[in-house]
């Protein structure tokens, strides 16, 4: 009963650094979006310089992880959250990675020349930030709904990320002269339509930690 006890208490652990985790992904990624918009250096150095944290807490939590598989033999809704927390720490860190990705277009960016307003960018980043915000939210709630409304969400990233790549291919036909900004255009895209996909892979293994039921890869169908 006591070693019971004691595994409870470090499963509500692993919630609370999953939940913080979560948190500090999205801020990035906030960061980031709010950065390359306003041409914000300084915001975008701090989004290179905090991912430290989110690849600490990585490490933190699967070093949990494995500590709570070896104290017990966790009960079947147990074993699920554990699972899903390794599903989800992984795609985290790659949103964090994304976050930084961004920030690096930024700042080479603001050594050039401003480009003609893409206003498909903005609505991309307002778009994958919601996206983000309802996984993490699902995640805390572990609420399967929710979860699986992100799911539907991801194509209208897709979408959007490809009316950026046309209009930025349009403006690139119209001037030469800004095709290497273009393509930096192009990969911010890029990096968004991704952490538009981690969104769904963390909302997927919501619905594995609620409801034991695996739909990774068909989520997007």
């Amino acid at each position: 009963m006591q070693q019971r006890s004691h595994f409870t208490q470090k499963l509500g652990e692993l919630r609370m650094q999953l939940i913080r985790m979560a948190a500090l992904s999205e801020q990035a990624v906030n960061n980031a979006c709010r950065a390359y918009l306003e041409n914000d250096t300084d915001l975008a150095e701090s989004v290179v310089m905090n991912d430290v944290a989110i690849n600490d807490l990585e490490d933190a939590i699967d070093a949990f992880n494995l500590e709570l598989l070896a104290l017990d033999q966790p009960m079947a809704c147990d074993l699920r959250f554990i699972i899903g927390s390794m599903r989800v720490t992984v795609n985290l860190e790659r949103v964090g990675d994304e976050a930084v990705n961004m920030a690096h277009r930024t700042l080479f960016l603001s050594t050039r020349q401003i480009l003609p307003e893409n206003p498909r960018m903005a609505q991309l980043c307002a778009h994958v930030q919601d996206m983000l915000a309802k996984a993490v939210r699902a995640l805390v709630d572990e609420d399967a709904v929710l979860a699986g409304d992100i799911c539907a969400m991801d194509h209208r990233a897709d979408e959007l990320s490809l009316k950026v790549l046309k209009e930025a291919i349009n403006n690139m036909v119209d001037e030469t002269r800004i095709v290497e900004r273009g393509v930096h255009v192009i990969m911010a895209s890029r990096h968004l339509e991704r952490i538009g996909d981690l969104a769904t892979n963390i909302a997927e293994a919501v619905i594995f930690i609620k409801e034991g039921t695996n739909v990774k890869h068909r989520c997007k169908g």
